[in-house]
């Protein structure tokens, strides 16, 4: 049988993992996956993820299964820290998942079982890893543009686009610090795609993976609670990773809300169905940790002032290379990379300077030009912006890029 099998295409991302590995040159820098970095280019435990999990050892007395829906009281606090307290508790059901990727999975299969051949319209560009979920569950995949000309957000754009979206449609939009590019809507952008979902009917699927790492918890989590108060039904799947350091933990929620409670209970038993057949329940670890830091205030105020933490120096990472980038003449640039927020950055470089960087510099990111700020040690942003300056023409000594090239 496994003869028959032809040959299956790489995952890209790990494979330009793997050739980072491989790299003997002690400058290289790897802004690949997005993780975060401390200043030492480690990936931390947060402290109060590590004082969780000392207190749930000392009392852990067993490993019973929590059920399909996963661990219930995470479900609970997870979708109070997203909806806020504006929510009814019988509009929305939450269902505990493989991380943010597992809650996208979930999530899609609810659609394709409520709507075969649903279409779902994504960004352009997107994370990586939409397409491929969604088009594994049996979705239509359509896209909308996001960025202008100058690698900000396109609001003109993206309303004319995603006008030609219908009631039949599901839109995916990033809460918050958009994947890949960093561009995110304004306060006034978000109100007119709530708008426009209730005009048109189409149903908003948030994917919310990134909050506390742009503006703030607070205002990332508002324009998904903008949306749960303007539009019928909502889907969102939420992730741990990031803002708890969860990474290998795999800890995530799908959230559904709708417009009554009997079209809630019917979504949340279709997507224990769906975590059924997919992984039969999700992993407790993770859920615990989270459950117990946003029951305990000390934890909790904790977990968000080392949030804030992170979000400043990835703040400060994006400030330091744009002003780096400005001094080395390439200013567009500069300011393109000041407006955006997040974990992530899409560079100005076509795949060709892509790959130039990562074999004259060593600076290793995807080819489509995606990079992760939080993965820059401060005295790497130099480096960083000696090679974007030089792929892009000239490098520091304002030599052309010819001159650069054996």
């Amino acid at each position: 049988m496994l003869e028959l099998l032809p040959t299956p295409p790489t995952d890209p991302l790990w494979e330009l993992t793997a050739e980072f590995a491989a790299d003997e040159r002690p400058e290289r820098l790897d802004l690949v996956l997005g993780v975060y970095r401390d200043p030492d280019g480690r990936t931390p435990v947060m402290a109060a993820v590590r004082e969780a999990e000392i207190r749930l050892a000392q009392r852990s007395d067993s490993k019973e299964y929590r059920g399909l829906s996963g661990n219930a009281a995470f479900n609970r606090a997870l979708a109070a820290l997203v909806l806020g307290p504006g929510v009814p508790a019988d509009r929305a059901a939450a269902v505990q998942t493989v991380a943010g990727s597992g809650a996208l999975r979930l999530l899609a299969d609810l659609i394709c079982r409520t709507r075969p051949g649903t279409t779902v319209w994504i960004s352009d560009p997107a994370y990586v890893n939409h397409r491929p979920i969604l088009e594994a569950a049996g979705l239509r995949v359509r896209t909308y543009g996001w960025c202008d000309a100058e690698g900000g957000f396109d609001a003109d754009g993206v309303l004319r686009d995603l006008g030609a979206a219908g009631r039949d449609d599901v839109v995916l939009l990033q809460g918050c610090c958009h994947n890949p590019t960093g561009a995110d809507p304004a306060p006034r952008d978000w109100e007119a795609l709530a708008e426009l979902s209730a005009r048109n009917g189409w149903v908003p699927f948030v994917d919310l993976a990134y909050h506390g790492l742009g503006d703030g918890l607070e205002a990332d989590l508002w324009p998904t609670r903008l949306l749960a108060a303007r539009v019928p039904e909502l889907l969102i799947a939420v992730s741990c990773s990031k803002n708890f350091g969860l990474y290998a933990d795999r800890t995530g929620c799908a959230i559904v809300l709708g417009a009554s409670g009997r079209a809630v209970r019917h979504a949340e038993t279709a997507l224990q169905n769906a975590a059924r057949t997919l992984y039969s329940m999700p992993p407790e670890h993770g859920a615990a940790v989270v459950t117990a830091i946003l029951a305990d205030d000390g934890l909790r105020a904790a977990w968000q002032a080392e949030l804030e933490a992170m979000r400043g120096r990835i703040t400060h990472n994006r400030a330091e290379l744009a002003s780096h980038l400005s001094a080395l003449g390439c200013e567009a640039q500069a300011r393109a990379l000041a407006r955006q927020k997040g974990m992530f950055s899409m560079l100005p470089l076509t795949r060709p300077q892509m790959l130039l960087l990562r074999r004259l510099y060593a600076v290793y990111g995807t080819t489509s030009g995606r990079i992760n700020i939080a993965g820059i040690a401060a005295h790497r942003i130099p480096q960083l912006a000696r090679g974007i300056a030089g792929v892009l023409g000239s490098d520091h000594a304002g030599r052309p890029l010819e001159g650069l090239v054996h």
